[in-house]
């Protein structure tokens, strides 16, 4: 039996626990972390809230050699009801406030400019109080960008990322962080009818 079999296996086995975590959240949260790791070390996970069916997010943590582990598992995932298994921590508008080791972002204050140097899409990315070396707020912006773009765009679809203080000065124009996903969107578009036109 592969890891990713053995990992459903668990997870039929707890899914009614599972679906009403909020009774016992920590202990069953630190399980399923555990049984993910058994799968590859890297893996996270998300749980929506409880509607008609309780989404189950399997991330890669931002981490693209664990991409493939991500797919595996949603391709090995069984029909499950009550439940939608998500691959990658998918966008999430209205973008929220982040808040991450005592320091908080609020999408409002956040500006980006888009980059396109023909291949791939890039991005400045300008956040309030930045210093070069602060891994918090560094941390906070990709979280950002996962909110915005969903994790496996984030990782497949841009090439730089620059974070820069608010303050900083860049060529390029630049928007609030509430358009990035229809600015991305168009870019990514037009970059992809590029690359599909016989050279």
């Amino acid at each position: 039996m592969t890891a990713e079999n053995k990992f459903w296996e668990w997870f039929i086995a707890h899914q009614d626990a599972l679906l009403n975590f909020e009774a016992d959240q920590e202990h069953l949260f630190d399980q399923v972390a555990a049984a993910l790791q058994k799968v590859d070390p890297n893996l996270c996970f998300e749980f929506g809230p409880k509607e008609s069916e309780r989404e189950f997010v399997i991330s890669a943590g931002g981490i693209k050699d664990s991409f493939p582990s991500v797919i595996a598992l949603k391709n090995t995932a069984p029909v499950l009801p009550g439940w939608r298994i998500t691959a990658f921590r998918p966008r999430h508008p209205p973008i929220r406030i982040i808040e991450f080791q005592g320091k908080h972002v609020d999408p409002g204050d956040v500006q980006f400019t888009l980059l396109d140097n023909g291949k791939i899409a890039g991005l400045y990315l300008f956040l309030p109080d930045f210093q070069e070396g602060d891994l918090a707020l560094k941390q906070i912006g990709y979280l950002l960008l996962d909110e915005a773009l969903g994790e496996y765009d984030v990782e497949t679809r841009l090439g730089l990322i620059q974070m820069l203080p608010i303050e900083a000065t860049k060529p390029g124009h630049r928007y609030p962080f509430a358009e990035l996903p229809s600015f991305f969107d168009k870019l990514v578009s037009q970059l992809e009818g590029r690359s599909d036109k016989p050279s």
